[in-house]
């Protein structure tokens, strides 16, 4: 393992997931044939890196399409279209048996620590279930390597033969971690992994979500929707409106100078604990409703409720662009 991780430590600032037009549609069937006679367009072309050893943070709206792509790299929904590379080896077209062996790779963090694990079995078996199915050692090292997991997630080993409903939100949450890391992945999914826990414990698993990146040399996708969570443990941020990156930066530079008029709607409603800045600040309301995924408006997405757009924004979809040194944007009129 102390190899593995130092050879990661060598490659850290290297692409290690490259994503590249990235599209999942859900037809939706009618008539009496059951014809598809519509897509639900729940990604629609998104472009992202991921460097290896580091975070990146992918904010929007509900129902924007976070947690299809995060799935969606992961293989865990087959795309539409486009290419999703993972060190160099393009996933969506290896066939079922190789993306199996990359499942050790690759794995992901549900968002409800209540549903994703089985009741039937004791967290001693949750935990092990993946190393027997990749015979990763006799049943003594299973075991032993399912202790040092759950320790190092702070869970007690004596616990072992205990159940997932006898455990808190917190607990059950960590349960998943020690899973998802049972492999040694180098590339994790966290899908809102806090989300449904109290506010006094989300801090806590975030900070033993960034030990265990220094511990194993993992890389993240946090999916989120709190702008907060995501600027505490994120190096870059990519944001996302109706299927598609908007923008992609440095957390420091998004969070201070963003460039996409959503962007800049998004974190003008974050609260800020100073009541003198908060009053001074200008609010940005935006008009109307999110546009519905079955039939995205032509051009841009976001120029019916933008205040910015001009007649290029209902005629062309603006690229993903480097605006500034780092600091990529989607829109035909940025800053």
């Amino acid at each position: 393992m102390v190899q593995q991780v130092e050879t990661q430590k060598q490659k850290a600032g290297t692409t290690l997931v490259e994503v590249k037009g990235l599209k999942v549609h859900f037809p939706i069937k009618g008539g009496l044939l059951n014809r598809t006679v519509a897509s639900v367009k729940a990604v629609d072309g998104v472009d992202l890196f991921i460097r290896r050893g580091e975070t990146l943070g992918l904010v929007g709206e509900s129902g924007c399409g976070k947690s299809t792509t995060g799935r969606a790299i992961l293989q865990l929904i087959k795309p539409s279209a486009g290419s999703v590379k993972l060190d160099g080896v393009e996933l969506t077209k290896l066939p079922p048996s190789q993306i199996r062996q990359k499942r050790s790779e690759m794995q992901l963090i549900f968002q409800d620590p209540f549903g994703s694990l089985d009741p039937r079995y004791t967290i001693g078996q949750i935990v092990s279930e993946p190393l027997e199915n990749f015979r990763r050692g006799n049943s003594r090292a299973i075991r032993e390597e399912v202790a040092h997991l759950l320790e190092t997630v702070g869970i007690n080993p004596l616990y072992v033969n205990r159940y997932a409903h006898e455990f808190s939100g917190g607990q059950r949450q960590r349960i998943g971690i020690a899973r998802a890391l049972a492999l040694r992945p180098s590339f994790v999914v966290a899908d809102e992994p806090v989300s449904a826990l109290d506010v006094s414990i989300q801090a806590q698993v975030l900070n033993l979500l960034q030990d265990l990146q220094a511990q194993f040399g993992l890389t993240y996708l946090f999916v989120a929707h709190n702008l907060s969570v995501v600027k505490h443990i994120s190096d870059r941020v990519a944001v996302m409106y109706l299927g598609r990156v908007v923008e992609l930066a440095k957390s420091e530079a998004l969070y201070e100078a963003p460039l996409h008029p959503y962007t800049q709607a998004l974190l003008s409603a974050v609260p800020v604990p100073n009541p003198e800045i908060e009053s001074r600040r200008k609010r940005i309301i935006l008009e109307g409703d999110v546009p519905s995924p079955v039939n995205p408006p032509s051009g841009c997405n976001f120029h019916p409720r933008c205040w910015k757009a001009q007649a290029i924004c209902r005629e062309q979809i603006p690229p993903l662009e480097e605006k500034q040194p780092n600091h990529y944007a989607a829109c035909h009129f940025p800053g």
